[in-house]
């Protein structure tokens, strides 16, 4: 257990980071399950939320459902990088952004309407920090977002994410980017949340919950519930290990590396060559430095990956880290 939370709390971070109660009052739900008031419930939640442990409660949408959206990083003198950062930052479209240990130090993610107005982003950047820029669009998702299970316990076999293209993810309607919209802050911490969110829209509650119910059943929205941050609730360290891996072992690589408790994210991504030869993430979390470099060794003497060329880049700083803004698609649709 994460020594900061009580075990409700740990419950309320953990329990319902995915299958949050779609029903008219949530936090009345999850009260009944603890065995607590839902009043209890809706203060403690606030209080997480203002120390920092829970970000919002909402949705987390499949990249490239809601526009398009792509992972990029630039290389940035270190007398520059808070500057350009805050330059980065201030994008709408950039909805995270780390400095992390690698020639290429910032990273940050950038969702928008269409792929065009992203690339426009991308040059803008580039331009702005003065070298290339990565752009990192994902191609297959080997672990599907379900949230950060700080229990540590293991996980079923999960069939890779293809692109929306290859798995014939409906076609949405202008009322799907509009709710997306209304969600990028999360849910209110108010007895009805839902009908909240319904009165902002000029919607009925029903309406919205079965939009939700419909998003999540078709794959659009990954997970819907509570949305933490890993530092505040005690793992300081994080690294995106990078690997190279054969093309022909990708598929057997990605799936080894995303049945492991520890890895949070693992995804097949372009190589860029000459800049970056990398084509598989994965993501670690640990205490310290030390314990997330034990697992990366454990991880490859394990899983017979010690012939694969991998780096970790370790978090230094965080910028920026907010959901995807979707204002800008509901006015496009």
């Amino acid at each position: 257990m994460t020594p900061s939370l009580s075990p409700l709390d740990f419950r309320l971070v953990n329990d319902w980071q995915r299958d949050f109660p779609l029903v008219s009052r949530p936090y009345a739900e999850l009260a009944y399950r603890l065995g607590i008031s839902e009043a209890e419930v809706i203060s403690r939640l606030q209080q997480l939320a203002e120390g920092g442990t829970v970000s919002r409660i909402g949705a987390v949408f499949r990249p490239h459902t809601l526009g398009w959206s792509t992972l990029a990083a630039v290389s940035v003198a270190p007398a520059r990088i808070e500057s350009v950062a805050k330059s980065i930052s201030a994008y709408p479209e950039v909805n995270h952004n780390y400095e992390r240990e690698h020639d290429f130090n910032l990273w940050f993610v950038a969702t928008a309407p269409t792929r065009e107005r992203v690339e426009e982003v991308l040059g803008e950047i580039g331009d702005l920090a003065g070298g290339p820029v990565l752009d990192l669009p994902m191609q297959e998702d080997f672990h599907i977002d379900l949230g950060f299970d700080l229990t540590g316990a293991s996980r079923p076999h999960l069939e890779p994410t293809r692109r929306p293209h290859e798995t014939g993810i409906p076609i949405l309607e202008a009322a799907d980017y509009t709710l997306a919209a209304a969600l990028e802050g999360g849910l209110t911490l108010t007895p009805r949340p839902y009908a909240a969110l319904a009165a902002r829209l000029g919607w009925r509650e029903d309406a919205v919950l079965a939009r939700l119910a419909r998003l999540s059943d078709c794959g659009v929205i990954r997970r819907f519930g509570v949305v933490v941050r890993h530092r505040e609730l005690g793992y300081h360290a994080n690294a995106m290990v990078v690997w190279d891996v054969p093309d022909a072992e990708i598929t057997t690589v990605g799936h080894a590396l995303a049945a492991q408790a520890a890895v949070t994210l693992c995804y097949q991504r372009p190589r860029r060559l000459p800049h970056w030869p990398y084509n598989l993430f994965s993501m670690l979390h640990g205490q310290d430095r030390s314990a997330v470099l034990e697992e990366l060794a454990r991880l490859r003497s394990e899983l017979g990956l010690e012939h694969i060329v991998c780096q970790p880049l370790f978090s230094h700083r965080r910028f920026k880290q907010c959901g995807a803004r979707y204002s800008a698609l509901a006015k496009v649709a």
